[in-house]
């Protein structure tokens, strides 16, 4: 099978590194890419926003399918410009994409077909937004409606955190994803990610997770696109991924369905373990960052043939097997990150992969031929292990053999788990 994959980060170098294992695939390529990924692809110079280009490509090479990882072309209908030209892609419509692209439109979804969430308004201006504040009262959660790059969302704990959120949101702070503002109840509990596939009618769970969101270490400071990952989560109980399934996840592909815009593609959860049971705090159509890459280092089966599943409504004829090792993700960032830092730093060495050890590239480039920090999040180090503490431990040691002096990163990721275990 030709592939050609979609994208330049962490998420999708963990992507590449496990569909190039893929004994059915035959030519591999990749659209921009990044250095790790051309260890595993063709990096082709291809300008991902002009579908045009990307089918053009595709016809030139005969590409048999295409796996789009990050949600910006999803959102902008780059599998509709795949599937007009007959070639099969993973990933959602313009539309049913929606669900990651407006906060929104995913609410009134879980209005629609009863699909436990924080209650929520709408709003398109300042004042209305700050009248319901005030009568609502903190702590209450702010997001801009649009695609915010992880960025958009804060937690206010005080009514004046939420107003000028409110603020930031109407005055440009996130462009055009912060023109609506969706302000929800905050809902108390523990965070986790879950994971699954859906081809439109069938879908197959795959795997849980727990990013760290905060900059700093004790899940303090400005939230990030993710600092570091884990999993399995261990507040993701047999119970309560069957609760999920049948609770949110199995509601949401019926209802997408039955509203014109049946899914294709991962439906990544993020969910809020309350009193109640699992409440969804936000759809991704796409896989998480740094999330995926703990979970490719933990799955055993053979990731292409899950995906094309996808695109030909076959989810039904397929499983996944995962390892029981945990896995965790330490990410590498620029200093200054996620405010403003300096690019092109100079990354002199990184550790050789070893056995359930691997060093991702997020965001890297070369410059005059050597490696060089070109992003905010720019290495996922990342490592398995019997036990979370062990993982953590292993990822660590990793780090501690990355030769950049402009990075730093996060000492505590996975301490939820390892207190567990304790």
């Amino acid at each position: 099978m030709r592939v050609l994959l979609i994208g330049s980060g962490g998420r999708e170098h963990a992507l590449a590194w496990k569909l190039a294992q893929s004994p059915l695939m035959t030519e591999f390529h990749a659209a921009p890419g990044n250095p790790g990924i051309a260890e595993h692809a063709t990096l082709a110079p291809i300008d991902i926003d002009n579908h045009d280009a990307v089918v053009a490509f595709c016809n030139d090479k005969a590409i048999d399918f295409v796996v789009v990882g990050p949600e910006a072309p999803l959102v902008a209908g780059i599998a509709d410009a795949l599937r007009a030209a007959d070639i099969a892609v993973f990933g959602p419509s313009a539309a049913a994409a929606q669900l990651e692209g407006s906060k929104g439109f995913t609410k009134d979804i879980c209005a629609r077909y009863n699909i436990p969430t924080g209650a929520y308004q709408r709003f398109n201006n300042a004042p209305k937004a700050k009248a319901y504040v005030r009568a609502q009262g903190a702590p209450i959660v702010v997001k801009a409606d649009g695609l915010a790059a992880g960025k958009g969302v804060t937690v206010a704990m005080t009514i004046d955190e939420a107003l000028a959120a409110i603020d930031d949101c109407f005055e440009g702070a996130f462009g055009e994803a912060g023109a609506e503002v969706v302000i929800e109840a905050y809902l108390d509990g523990e965070e986790a990610s879950f994971f699954c596939l859906c081809d439109g009618k069938h879908v197959l769970a795959l795997a849980t997770a727990q990013d760290h969101k905060r900059v700093g270490d004790g899940d303090t400071g400005p939230n990030t696109g993710g600092m570091g990952a884990y999993s399995p989560a261990p507040v993701m109980t047999t119970e309560m991924v069957e609760r999920t399934m049948k609770e949110i996840i199995e509601p949401t592909m019926r209802g997408m369905a039955e509203s014109g815009h049946p899914f294709s593609g991962v439906f990544f959860a993020g969910l809020m373990i309350t009193a109640k049971g699992p409440e969804l705090i936000e759809y991704n159509v796409r896989f998480g960052d740094p999330e995926c890459q703990v979970l490719m280092m933990r799955l055993k089966s053979d990731l292409l043939p899950l995906l094309y599943a996808c695109a030909n409504g076959t989810l039904d004829q397929v499983t996944a097997e995962w390892s029981e090792d945990p896995a965790l993700t330490v990410v590498m960032a620029s200093k200054g990150y996620p405010g403003s830092y300096a690019k092109n730093t100079p990354i002199a060495a990184l550790p050789a992969d070893g056995e359930g050890e691997k060093v991702f590239h997020a965001g890297t480039g070369l410059k005059d031929g050597a490696l060089v920090a070109t992003g905010g999040r720019v290495l996922n180090i990342t490592a398995t292990g019997k036990t979370v503490g062990e993982a953590k431990e292993r990822a660590y040691a990793l780090a501690g053999k990355v030769k950049w002096d402009n990075g730093f990163y996060r000492n505590d990721i996975g301490w939820r788990a390892v207190e567990r275990e304790m």
